[in-house]
């Protein structure tokens, strides 16, 4: 998608400097596209008079500010017009992406029939120019779609006025390392008990194949590739009723997943990872607050209307939960992720750009990791004292791991921040209506003073994966990776 985004930027520049008139909207507009800045997109397209962009960048901006914050009913309208009045414009990367999105969208809002359909058809007419990742990838989202559209998925009913989920911090791996999960509490799958871990790092609900079995799932035609440290793929299935705490779902997918390592010690902890319920049930809940206070998630029985509100958060390059935030003052995106079970963890990235200073103030340290596909083994730092800003609040973190190598997995993130972290930040709403987190450190020391002045911390920009790199990921419901999410440190 980028490379056909770059080209139509060249264009446009060029065409401005023939013609004398500045095209100054639709190059930062583009601009913003390009480099993924969702934030900037949604605020410069507000802003910029409607008859002052060329049509095509006016439509795809709506396509992209709906699908990357959370406003199908936005996107759905404008793919339909895209797909309608602009499809010569995109270019058969540009094609099959938006292809891929608009399907996304339309399966969100329940309309899995027509994203099978519309996939079905732009299949059709591209199958002879794309290969066989990209036919695959496109072949298991129309056979999910077409399972999906017999079912009613993420039917919610509370038994009470307002949903109450406890839940229990439950220690995981070694206990030198602290490393810790939430465990749902009260909770079944088709009327028996269940042992589920919740995890905002997941893109997709996952279960294991045993657990499939034991509690009835109904396997249905589609598949997933999840990456983790490795890649697995997964068949999904239907749980006709989950419930966790007072609130009932029902018909919720699953992708059974086989979650072992095949390392012996590492796989003593896997069965803390056999039932996942992730982001996608947080964005149908549309309001809701973990209290690490008192142990509880709280869900509005009202979703709240859309506001005016600036988004804090959006859908990452696997469509993973991003939020706006900063390290010591530094902007950075946040992978939000109660799967790490540890404080978090900054890319290799950011070793690279600030390295002298990482090396000199901070205690190296090896750091195992068991996910998806296998276990990893890699040198780190820990920063002490970290001052971390989210949610309007900012605390002092002491253990942020630094990773001091590129990850093996197939989207590396630039910050990943666990659940101690989280924990630290008291209640954490998330309004996916608004897409805005807020956080409510009660009972937390908020910062006052660094421990050691930190410099200006450098953030370079990662080679983002094209379309065709990360289709795999973006085909099973626009995935993220899983390195430092569903992650045991043991």
């Amino acid at each position: 998608m980028r490379k056909s985004l770059t080209y139509l930027l060249i264009a446009i520049s060029s065409f401005s400097s023939m013609t004398g008139h500045s095209q100054t909207h639709d190059e930062k507009l583009v601009n913003a596209m390009n480099s993924g800045n969702w934030f900037a997109l949604d605020s410069i397209y507000n802003a910029a008079p409607k008859d002052s962009v060329m049509p095509f960048i006016e439509v795809f901006s709506r396509c992209l500010i709906g699908n990357r914050l959370n406003r199908p009913h936005v996107s759905v309208n404008a793919f339909a017009e895209l797909f309608t009045d602009h499809s010569a414009s995109l270019g058969i990367e540009n094609l099959l992406s938006s292809t891929i999105m608009y399907s996304t969208d339309l399966s969100r809002i329940g309309r899995n029939g027509m994203a099978a359909a519309h996939t079905k058809a732009v299949l059709d007419a591209t199958r002879q120019y794309l290969d066989p990742t990209w036919t695959e990838s496109l072949e298991d989202c129309i056979s999910k779609y077409n399972a999906l559209s017999d079912y009613k998925p993420y039917g919610i009913t509370f038994t009470e006025q307002s949903g109450r989920i406890p839940f229990r911090i439950v220690p995981v791996g070694e206990e030198k390392l602290g490393s810790v999960l939430m465990r749902l509490e009260n909770s079944s799958i088709n009327g028996n008990d269940a042992d589920i871990t919740f995890d905002t790092g997941a893109g997709v609900n996952m279960i294991s194949d045993s657990l499939a079995k034991k509690f009835n799932l109904i396997p249905i035609d589609g598949h997933a590739t999840v990456a983790g440290i490795g890649k697995r793929k997964g068949q999904y299935a239907i749980a006709r009723e989950v419930r966790i705490g007072n609130i009932t779902v029902s018909d919720v997918p699953f992708v059974i997943m086989d979650f072992k390592t095949g390392n012996a010690k590492a796989d003593q902890y896997t069965d803390w990872f056999s039932i996942l319920l992730g982001s996608e049930l947080m964005l149908q809940l549309k309001d809701m607050t973990i209290d690490f206070i008192n142990r509880e998630i709280t869900v509005a029985p009202v979703a709240p209307e859309r506001s005016n509100a600036t988004p804090n958060m959006c859908f990452g390059a696997g469509m993973n939960l991003n939020v706006s935030g900063n390290i010591a003052g530094t902007p950075v995106l946040m992978n939000i992720d109660t799967g790490d079970a540890a404080y978090g963890t900054l890319g290799h990235l950011f070793y690279i750009a600030n390295k002298t200073f990482i090396e000199a103030n901070a205690e190296p340290d090896t750091i195992r990791r068991a996910g998806i596909g296998g276990v990893l083994e890699s040198l780190c730092y820990r920063l002490p004292d970290v001052p971390v800003s989210m949610g309007g609040h900012t605390l002092e973190v002491p253990g942020l791991a630094v990773s001091t190598s590129q990850s093996t997995a197939a989207m590396d993130l630039s910050c990943n921040i666990g659940i101690r972290t989280l924990m630290m930040f008291g209640r954490v709403r998330f309004n996916m209506v608004d897409f805005v987190m807020t956080t409510d450190p009660q009972g937390s020391t908020l910062f006052n003073n660094m421990s050691y002045k930190y410099p200006d911390f450098k953030l370079p920009k990662e080679k983002k994966p094209s379309a065709l790199e990360t289709t795999g990921f973006i085909a099973v419901e626009v995935l993220k990776a899983l390195i430092d999410n569903n992650v045991i440190h043991y």
